[in-house]
């Protein structure tokens, strides 16, 4: 792919770093530019890649271009793979209903990225109090059925899921709670003062505690 000088320009100016909120500021003033986006993309840098997904026009995303770009995003570390999925689903997949659609129907995807991406945003609905009662239960037997031998990516988001149902829906407390218990997650994992634990029996108890004490 031959590269614009205008994105080269902004790979070049990029490389110095910049923060997120940079990068929110260089998307309003550029838009909606796909070409540019593509671009930026192809640098296959950490940064430019983040101003990319802010500035794709979702119109031109289906399932074979979700698919090309979380591919490409394994070849990042795992904090740069997860800023860039986690941007992606917030800034593009969230914004569309056919897009929404999409993300919706990832749970037994073969790409872990996307099921990660299928988790988180089941566990988001739920945490900005958007979620519907209605597939609690079927997902709930997914997660007693595969949490313990999913990949690592995805057990994270299934786990954060499992804990905001157990918070926002006490009649399936108990039901979390035992399913942390019997995978053991993240049990015994050192925790940040002021953080809530990963440990499953842990996070919704803290959680819990926070909204009723």
């Amino acid at each position: 792919m031959s590269v614009s000088t205008r994105a080269q320009q902004l790979i070049a100016e990029l490389e110095g770093g910049a923060k997120m909120g940079e990068l929110k500021k260089r998307a309003k003033v550029i838009k909606r530019d796909h070409e540019l986006a593509l671009e930026l993309w192809a640098s296959g840098a950490f940064l430019p890649r983040m101003l990319a997904v802010l500035v794709l026009d979702k119109k031109q995303l289906d399932q074979a271009a979700v698919e090309r770009l979380t591919s490409d995003m394994l070849s990042h570390s795992d904090k740069e793979r997860d800023y860039l999925a986690e941007w992606l689903m917030a800034n593009q997949l969230m914004k569309s209903k056919p897009l929404t659609a999409l993300l919706e129907s990832w749970r037994e995807s073969a790409s872990p990225l996307l099921r990660r991406l299928f988790w988180y945003h089941q566990a988001r609905l739920r945490w900005t109090g958007q979620a519907s009662p209605a597939n609690t239960n079927s997902l709930l037997e997914s997660l007693e059925q595969d949490l313990a031998g999913e990949e690592p990516m995805v057990q994270w988001t299934m786990n954060m899921c499992a804990a905001w149902i157990g918070i926002f829906q006490p009649e399936l407390r108990a039901r979390c709670v035992a399913l942390g218990e019997a995978a053991g997650l993240y049990k015994g994992e050192r925790v940040p003062r002021n953080c809530t634990p990963n440990y499953l029996p842990e996070f919704i108890r803290v959680e819990v505690g926070k909204r009723t004490g």
